[in-house]
């Protein structure tokens, strides 16, 4: 496999930017090597600048749920990019968009576009704390809410002790204020909320741990956290940066049957361009700028560009039987992975949903966080370039989700399976 062109950019942008990259994981710093630099994309395909070709199983960390460069976004796109790429002024498309997420998504009552899944949740935290007149909040080991300082906070020597900073410029008096528990723990939740649920102004959580590889929730365990938040007056924030319109078309909180009190969207909702959104309870949203006290802007929040996208996006995921096709090839694609693993005797188990998967190299059913990181990463990094020189891409992480597209169909999921049948017995000898 040539590499050339790739090798030769990455070495430039090593002098040029952190690390060589925009985003940490990019840098494969978790599975070695470098990264390949993308050219274009197309369906189920990534092609690089040396003109290889792989079967993506990122789709841009999940908002191409479509497949790349789908025709009709596209064309939304450049329809609406004739007109002006920004306006610092409404556009009817924000309208439209806050009707459909209204529709799709009956929680959000109201919402209020913003620029990325980290920004939302920001902005979510923040009402929250203004809502309640509360400061502490909750968040979980293993969930990635986006790199805000309230976020980047390692759980303390104890499930109930106040958490630790895990990035330099986290001040310790904010850290102090997050308190991080174990997902899937019924009793540290009910122990936390028992001892001091009347400081928290909300729960965060990642219904579905896509930052942990991909971990389901346990029978009954997010009604839990959703009787734990109603009784102590707390907020519950489902973050659906990942899950919302993958895991159903209205998202995990329509699987499992939750009403939270807030959520937070990205990826679909732009169709690939840089977009998030938060919402909720209209009592609650209305307490936002301008209408209320708790302030939150931003200059292309809502630009038009990123709303024909998204909702292009949102139109292709409504069709008949998109998610119960997305589900039987994720399905497909899973029982095929672990068939092969056990056929050249690597423990290997799957986690999914819908659109949404895990592989870990472990021969137990992975349910908690702790169950997560004790996998075998060093041998995913092993099978993570088998992959890939068979022109196949999973997340360079251990760590990370896999996501399908509509694009994905029996010749991608076939190449897949074949090409692990070999990666594994390769790394097995």
């Amino acid at each position: 496999m040539n590499t050339a062109t790739s090798h030769d950019l990455f070495t430039r942008a090593q002098a040029l930017m952190p690390g060589g990259v925009n985003s940490p994981v990019r840098a494969f710093k978790s599975v070695g090597g470098e990264p390949f630099f993308a050219k274009r994309a197309e369906g189920a395909y990534l092609i690089d600048v040396d003109g290889n070709r792989y079967v993506d199983y990122i789709g841009s960390w999940g908002p191409m749920i479509a497949g790349h460069a789908h025709p009709k976004v596209l064309a939304a796109v450049a329809e609406v990019m004739s007109d002006g790429l920004s306006f610092g002024v409404p556009n009817a498309l924000e309208v439209t968009m806050a009707e459909t997420l209204r529709r799709l998504v009956p929680s959000m009552e109201m919402s209020r576009m913003v620029n990325s899944g980290t920004e939302a949740t920001l902005s979510a935290i923040r009402l929250a704390r203004g809502a309640t007149g509360r400061s502490r909040i909750v968040k979980f080991e293993g969930c990635y809410h986006g790199h805000g300082d309230s976020f980047l906070v390692k759980a303390g020597s104890g499930a109930l002790t106040f958490g630790l900073p895990n990035s330099p410029g986290v001040p310790k008096a904010l850290a102090d204020l997050t308190l991080t528990l174990p997902y899937n723990d019924f009793e540290a939740a009910t122990k936390l909320f028992e001892d001091v649920g009347s400081e928290i102004a909300g729960l965060i959580v990642e219904p579905i741990v896509g930052n942990a590889n991909c971990i389901l929730p346990r029978d009954g365990y997010l009604q839990h956290l959703r009787a734990l938040c109603t009784k102590h007056g707390a907020l519950l924030i489902f973050d659906e940066v990942m899950t919302g319109f993958r895991v159903a078309l209205g998202g995990a909180q329509a699987r499992y049957g939750i009403t939270p009190d807030l959520s937070t969207f990205g990826k679909i909702i732009g169709g690939g361009m840089p977009v998030g959104a938060y919402g909720g309870r209209a009592e609650l949203m209305r307490q936002i700028a301008p209408s209320g006290p708790i302030y939150q802007a931003g200059t292309l929040s809502g630009n038009p560009v990123a709303m024909a996208a998204g909702l292009a996006t949102l139109e292709l995921i409504q069709a008949p039987g998109f998610h119960d096709a997305l589900e039987a090839n994720t399905h497909k694609l899973c029982d095929g992975l672990e068939r092969a693993a056990r056929e050249a005797g690597v423990a290997v188990t799957t986690t999914r949903s819908c659109a949404m998967f895990g592989l870990y190299f472990t021969d137990q059913k992975v349910e908690t966080y702790a169950q997560a990181i004790a996998s075998d990463s060093a041998a995913f990094g092993r099978f993570f370039h088998a992959m890939l020189r068979r022109g196949v891409y999973f997340a360079p992480s251990a760590f990370e989700a896999g996501f399908l597209s509509s694009a994905h169909g029996d010749a991608e999921i076939g190449h897949t399976i074949e090409a692990a049948r070999e990666a594994f017995r390769e790394i097995r000898g």
